[in-house]
């Protein structure tokens, strides 16, 4: 157990839980976020989805903040879809939504969500609802096996840069856009370790420092959290 107060800064909101564990571990754990999700309240988004809410779709969800904005559109119906989505807080919210046995498939990253989608599904089209920070890798990997993707974008991303004062021996984070806003206004320090959500972000943060950037071997909040108070402890 280290003598001095271990600094992290996770750059996500998480469970209070999460901070008092981590304070019996002798580690100071701090939230500030660099970003902010907002669902696009245009008529033509609404109109896109009201159009696939009556359709019987394949669909695909890659982020929980999709699939909030899609179920805000929802008015009580459940759509027949196939859904395809990646694990953790994004498979539940599509459980919670659209009901457990619409989930066809589930994967950890993108790359493998196409390989289950063409392994999967008969579809030759399908309907990625996604955020306008969305990665090329889904729908590039699934226009190269022949099948057609539709995006809808349903949020946007939007940076809140802040700048710190504080130097962390940790920060951890959860999308590239969080990335992109933390360096715009800050630099690693000398001595600081990075822990990221999945290889796309850590891909990020390799950008900015050539410090040591650890990768959750589950691409969820809490397993991130984990990981760094368990290596800290």
């Amino acid at each position: 157990m280290p003598h001095n107060k271990i600094n992290i800064l996770c750059t996500r909101p998480v469970n209070h839980d999460f901070i008092q564990r981590a304070s019996i571990a002798g580690i100071n754990l701090e939230v500030v976020s660099f970003i902010e999700t907002e669902p696009i309240q245009s008529i033509e988004v609404q109109q896109e989805i009201e159009q696939v809410l009556s359709q019987t779709a394949t669909v695909i969800f890659t982020s929980g903040n999709a699939v909030e904005a899609v179920a805000a559109e929802m008015e009580g119906q459940l759509p027949e879809w196939e859904i395809f989505c990646l694990g953790n807080t994004t498979s539940e919210l599509v459980g919670k939504y659209f009901g457990v046995t619409s989930i066809a498939g589930v994967a950890n990253n993108a790359s493998e969500l196409a390989e289950v989608i063409a392994d999967s599904s008969s579809a030759n089209e399908v309907i990625f609802f996604c955020g306008d920070q969305r990665r090329p890798e889904l729908p590039a990997q699934l226009q190269q096996k022949g099948i057609e993707v539709e995006e809808i974008i349903v949020y946007e991303t939007v940076p809140i840069p802040k700048k710190l004062k504080t130097t962390y021996d940790a920060v951890l984070f959860f999308s590239p856009s969080s990335v992109k806003s933390f360096f715009k206004l800050n630099s690693a320090g000398e001595k600081t370790f990075f822990f990221a959500i999945g290889n796309t972000t850590a891909t990020e943060i390799k950008r900015y420092t050539r410090n040591k950037v650890l990768v959750s071997e589950e691409p969820s909040k809490e397993s991130v959290v984990e990981m760094a108070i368990e290596y800290f402890s």
